[in-house]
């Protein structure tokens, strides 16, 4: 017979503990509370770029605006950008049409052919959301893809154009800020066929548990400029500074542009792509259409050299010389790890590499 011994509890050390775990919980509160309050504060200074402002005397501002923008967040928000808010709303309404008339469905099935409704633990290898991608250059497949009404190819064609435009307007006012020449980035993604450009159209359905599946894992984006318009009644796009998940401000009529991996090499690093992520929610849907400005497959991506001459010499060139078809290929297996072992990755391959004829100044 196994006898237990009992023995006395203390009332004060029993109060003791409670007292610790109170304290504990009210510390933990408190930090949270502060962080959330930090996170509100970074949210209220995320930069908001009046595209009206260039053409005025505060064009000095809004540069050093751009600038810091690029060095520090990796993001920035543009309003007054030139694309009519009467496109803008028969995009956004006919995309959210075309997503419940032919893509709804085919989410839902295969939400329930995967199970995903019903998990427990968190989903690491696929994100919630429902996706297809419409390449603009070097040569268009708008006509391919099925069930896009007539209207809808010829205004996604029609928006496609204005933010080709956009993009490349962009690409000069980072130049002028960075001291190139004119049109050098331009050159250096054209590749012997032009950019490559496309669009990402995404609608995020509401996700019964967003704490176990992301809308869209945490990742940097491999490319050179991106711009985004997204929904502004459901948010979730979170960007990463500082440590912290910062949730990027949904605004009527704004483009979000973020920087990809391309510009932050060609820059040696003076600007960088940051991680970002889409967290899914509980509910309404949210729409996404990425447009993405990227060099051509053959274009050879490396620090500008007018860059590197104001380097410090422990600096230098820190960045690899590589073609954009051969990062791609490397990307599509490691999207959602760090950058830095990509780019570690490309120099132990670049002495292969030769430079094609784009602009050294």
């Amino acid at each position: 017979m196994v006898h237990c011994l009992q023995f006395p509890i203390n009332q004060d050390h029993q109060l003791c503990i409670q007292h610790q775990k109170t304290t504990s919980q009210t510390h933990s509160k408190r930090v949270e509370k502060e962080r959330k309050k930090e996170r509100k504060k970074e949210m209220a200074n995320f930069p908001l770029i009046n595209m009206e402002k260039l053409n005025g005397e505060e064009r000095g501002v809004i540069m050093e605006k751009i600038n810091d923008a690029c060095e520090n967040w990796g993001f920035f928000e543009m309003v007054n950008h030139g694309i009519s808010h009467e496109l803008m709303d028969k995009v956004e309404r006919m995309t959210k049409e075309h997503y419940k008339k032919c893509m709804e469905q085919r989410f839902k099935e295969m939400v329930a052919a995967k199970a995903l409704e019903g998990v427990k633990a968190e989903v690491t290898d696929m994100d919630w959301e429902s996706t297809f991608f419409l390449r603009h250059l070097p040569s268009s497949n708008i006509s391919e893809i099925p069930d896009l009404e007539d209207e809808y190819r010829n205004l996604m064609k029609e928006f496609a154009g204005k933010l080709e435009n956009l993009a490349e307007e962009l690409l000069d006012l980072l130049c002028e800020n960075l001291g190139l020449e004119k049109g050098y980035l331009k050159k250096a993604f054209y590749g012997s066929k032009g950019p490559n450009f496309g669009t990402k159209v995404s609608n995020y359905p509401p996700c019964p548990t967003p704490e176990l599946i992301k809308g869209l894992r945490a990742h940097t984006d491999a490319g050179g400029i991106i711009l985004l318009f997204q929904d502004d009644t459901v948010s979730g796009l979170q960007l990463l500074k500082d440590g912290e998940w910062i949730d990027v401000p949904p605004m009527r009529h704004s483009i979000v542009i973020n920087l990809g991996d391309q510009i932050e090499v060609i820059t040696n690093g003076r600007y960088k792509s940051v991680m970002h992520r889409v967290i899914a929610q509980t509910d309404g849907t949210r729409m996404s259409l990425a447009s993405f400005y990227n060099p051509g497959n053959d274009a050879v991506i490396y620090p500008a050299p007018a860059l590197l001459e104001k380097e410090p010499i422990e600096k230098e060139q820190s960045y690899p010389k590589f073609v954009f078809d051969d990062y791609m290929k490397l990307y599509a297996g490691l999207k959602f790890q760090a950058k830095e072992p990509r780019f570690e990755a490309m120099k132990a391959v670049e002495t292969n590499v030769s430079v094609g004829p784009v602009a050294t100044a």
